[in-house]
């Protein structure tokens, strides 16, 4: 993907819900850091300084369009207990506040605690489990967001190079479907969504927009994407994108050829891309 290599290595670390080597600190997430200690709603919740209204000035003044959708606070709650991230964080603020974060018009889906089953949640995409269990762990890291292209952006587990991915502990990595591999951003939640915000998805998806990306988007809904062909990992597609067929198909179906396509030309199983 042109222009990836860049903003990779542009992204800015920050201390808030940034990492880290080793546990990161606000993302102290008990699936992650096995000494952590336990915490209750109020712990996680009745905090000093929530990142959630700082947040909402970020959004608000951001030039890049962004839906903020309706949150459900009981399936906010039950996912901030199971993660174990507090509402300090920019991650705990977004499940807690909201129903998720369409970027772009949905070109990217950032997941959170939706009211509406039109985009799934963040607990339904990482298979958490329906009552609070303390031994759960992420398969591999956190999916925290989607793209119409069977994109994958994760925040990073404990143990990454046991995962068979590159990066650090609580760093943010993309499964790039036109390069079927994983890619870390060298960056943690906050700075990522920092950088979403100033229009850095823009150099990042250089190259795999075309004219009118934005009304073939704008139709989609949360669990839908667009599958090419020939596909975004061929010569064909990185020859000349506009020459490729699009159509609509579910998230869960990209997802699945994106996994078979490693598995056959590499045999290298990319792990788990999240349940929609």
């Amino acid at each position: 993907m042109a222009g990836r290599s860049g903003q990779a290595a542009a992204l800015e670390v920050v201390s808030r819900g940034g990492w880290t080597s080793g546990c990161p600190g606000e993302l102290r997430l008990r699936a992650w850091c096995d000494d952590a200690e336990l915490r209750d709603h109020g712990e996680l919740i009745d905090v000093d300084d929530p990142a959630w209204p700082l947040l909402l000035q970020e959004l608000s003044g951001t030039d890049v369009p962004v839906e903020v959708l309706l949150g459900d606070p009981v399936a906010g709650r039950a996912s901030l207990l199971q993660l174990q991230v507090s509402a300090r964080s920019n991650l705990g603020g977004i499940v807690l506040n909201c129903g998720g974060l369409l970027v772009d018009g949905g070109w990217l889906r950032i997941f959170a605690s939706p009211s509406d089953p039109g985009l799934p949640g963040l607990a339904e995409v990482n298979a958490m489990p329906s009552a609070f269990d303390p031994s759960w762990r992420p398969d591999g890291g956190l999916v925290v967001a989607h793209d119409v292209l069977g994109g994958v952006f994760v925040l990073n587990g404990g143990d990454p190079r046991e995962a068979g991915r590159p990066g650090e502990p609580g760093e943010i990595l993309y499964f790039a479907p036109d390069a079927l591999r994983w890619e870390a951003l060298g960056a943690g939640h906050s700075a990522w969504l920092s950088w979403i915000l100033s229009g850095g998805l823009q150099e990042f998806y250089e190259g795999l927009r075309w004219d009118g990306w934005r009304s073939e988007v704008s139709v989609l809904n949360g669990r839908q994407g667009l599958s090419f062909f020939p596909p975004l990992w061929s010569a064909e597609a990185r020859r000349d994108l506009s020459a490729t067929g699009r159509r609509t198909v579910p998230v869960a179906e990209l997802l699945a050829l994106s996994r078979d396509a490693c598995l056959q030309l590499d045999g290298v199983d990319p792990g788990f891309l999240g349940v929609v």
